[in-house]
């Protein structure tokens, strides 16, 4: 047990003693505080966010971020329909999530800077044709299957990407 102090001691010793001498030398102390930088709020996060950075401008990423409150709207409305049986409306809000050539080069141009990202918004769309399909056939298991197919694809997605706000998009 003596032993044992004596160590720790020795080492508490050994440490004030270089604190003390890293203090005094001016060069010493001034790298050693520069070793220790504390890393930005984003910077920490991104070291536990491992998903795929999706670069894009201030205005785009509003733009992206505008359209899936959009789609979450679509799909409230779209539950709230089935759970009445108005499959008018279901269609209606499935649409408002479908392909459409305009969506098309839009995640294209969204997309541009991180690879798959462009066929994973594709896929979001193309399966919100399937819930509006389902809706013509008045079937709501149909609606909620495939619903819950879309609904993958973007929480796929979500786990996958992360949006990247950049001054400049890489050429």
């Amino acid at each position: 047990m003596k032993a044992l102090w004596l160590l720790a001691a020795s080492f508490l010793c050994a440490s004030c003693r270089a604190g003390g001498e890293a203090a005094s030398n001016p060069e010493t102390s001034a790298h050693a505080g520069a070793s220790v930088a504390t890393p930005t709020a984003n910077e920490a996060l991104n070291q536990f966010d491992r998903r795929r950075p999706v670069p894009l401008l201030p205005f785009m990423a509003q733009h992206q971020k505008q359209n899936m409150r959009e789609h979450l709207e679509a799909v409230q409305e779209l539950v709230a329909a089935t759970a009445v049986g108005d499959f008018e409306k279901v269609q209606t809000a499935a649409k408002r999530m479908g392909f459409s050539e305009s969506m098309g080069r839009m995640c294209e141009h969204m997309g541009a800077g991180a690879p798959g990202f462009t066929e994973q918004a594709l896929r979001f769309h193309h399966t919100a044709d399937e819930i509006a399909k389902a809706a013509t056939q008045q079937d709501s298991a149909a609606v909620l299957a495939a619903l819950s197919k879309t609904l993958t694809t973007c929480t796929s997605c979500h786990a996958t990407y992360k949006q990247q706000v950049v001054a400049s998009l890489p050429q």
